[in-house]
């Protein structure tokens, strides 16, 4: 009885593991980070339009890193600091 125990315990431990998530579009597509998606203009636009027409088949995944591409693009890095202007406008 005393070594069923941690054998259950073990078991149980097991089977609540952590488990992989699911595949979902291309292989290719998956490799897609955000990173070499801002290096690649013309591979980040395809994804755009294909996130605008079939969302459901590319992934939530996938087409949260072309948005996160494509404003990384538009906006740069966001390392920029603010300078103000040198002399105030006169009215």
């Amino acid at each position: 009885m005393k070594k069923i125990i941690p054998l259950l315990l073990a078991a149980a431990l097991v089977a609540c593991g952590k488990s992989e998530p699911p595949a979902t579009g291309s292989g290719a597509a998956s490799t897609e980070t955000v990173e070499s998606l801002v290096a690649n203009p013309e591979r980040l636009k395809a994804l755009r339009q294909q996130c605008k027409m079939e969302r459901a088949k590319l992934g939530d995944e996938l087409c949260n890193r072309v948005a996160e591409a494509t404003n990384r693009r538009f906006l740069g890095d966001g390392k920029t600091p603010y300078t103000p202007p040198k002399e105030q406008p006169k009215f």
